[in-house]
């Protein structure tokens, strides 16, 4: 339980009648670090599960289907999945991290002291959302870290694969938030990432280009979300994108604006939060 960030936020009310601020850092700060301390009560199943799963894919992907294709786009198999498995393992543990993070005090009653202490729903989801996207990048950074022990890896435009990496991991978390307030049981936390984003993140050319599919499949594939996302991650690496890089930061931005806006109804309405 996070009764610890609870009375630190708490503690916080009378500080912050006296110095009014435009953000309360400070509660934000509680919930952030209570956030990321759970990772380190849980460093199996946070950190050291999700990079052995995404390596595996690789293993197993890259030997399989490495042998058949050599390279795409004059970059080597290896080499051109890396990005496509950063951003699948992204998507997936951005909206895990998030959702448990926000129904655990749902799901325990603490919600309502969170509720009812001096902070706002800003800082509220600043503190939740920055940690669940604090520790997808770090798990991004590790996996190329990895990955980087396999096959040659270069980064072409290392500000932008950041810019990517930020902004996904921000959106992703926001959803996996809204997720966590919509569940009302732990099986519903599971639902749209095995059955929605896992899929998605599949088919939208994590290991392969969607260059290679016939036209018709070539035209289907652009109406999932995740392509516009891997292929402008890969474009970062390598100068090779399957669409517009503008393309892309237009579809990450307004998936996040979408997000923020569901976020703002729900604590507009407290919709499954004040009741």
């Amino acid at each position: 339980m996070n009764f610890r960030a609870v009375r630190t936020i708490g503690r916080l009310a009378s500080h912050r009648a006296q110095q009014p601020e435009i953000v309360n850092f400070r509660a934000v700060r509680a919930i952030y670090l209570f956030e990321m301390s759970r990772t380190a009560r849980t460093l199996l199943q946070s950190i050291v599960s999700p990079v052995i799963s995404t390596s595996l894919y690789f293993v197993v992907f890259g030997a399989a289907i490495g042998s058949r294709i050599t390279e795409i786009e004059g970059v080597s198999y290896g080499a051109f999945i890396v990005p496509g498995l950063m951003m699948m393992m992204l998507l997936t543990q951005s909206v895990a991290n998030a959702s448990f993070g926000i129904y655990f005090p749902k799901f325990t009653g603490t919600i309502y002291e969170i509720l009812s202490a001096p902070v706002s729903a800003f800082e509220i989801v600043l503190g939740y959302v920055g940690a669940a996207a604090s520790k997808s990048i770090i798990l991004g950074m590790i996996i190329l870290a990895t990955a980087g022990l396999f096959v040659p890896l270069r980064l072409d435009h290392p500000a932008w694969m950041l810019a990517f990496l930020v902004l996904t991991a921000l959106t992703f978390s926001l959803l996996g938030f809204i997720i966590g307030v919509w569940a009302d049981g732990f099986e519903k936390l599971q639902v749209v990432p095995l059955l929605v984003i896992t899929p998605l993140s599949f088919l939208g050319g994590s290991f392969y280009s969607i260059k290679v599919l016939p036209p018709v499949w070539q035209t289907i594939a652009l109406i999932n979300p995740v392509v516009y996302l891997i292929s402008g991650f890969r474009w970062s690496f390598y100068g090779i994108a399957d669409v517009s890089v503008s393309i892309s930061l237009g579809m990450t931005a307004i998936f996040l604006a979408v997000c923020l806006a569901v976020v703002w109804w729900i604590f507009k309405t407290g919709y499954r939060l004040k009741r």
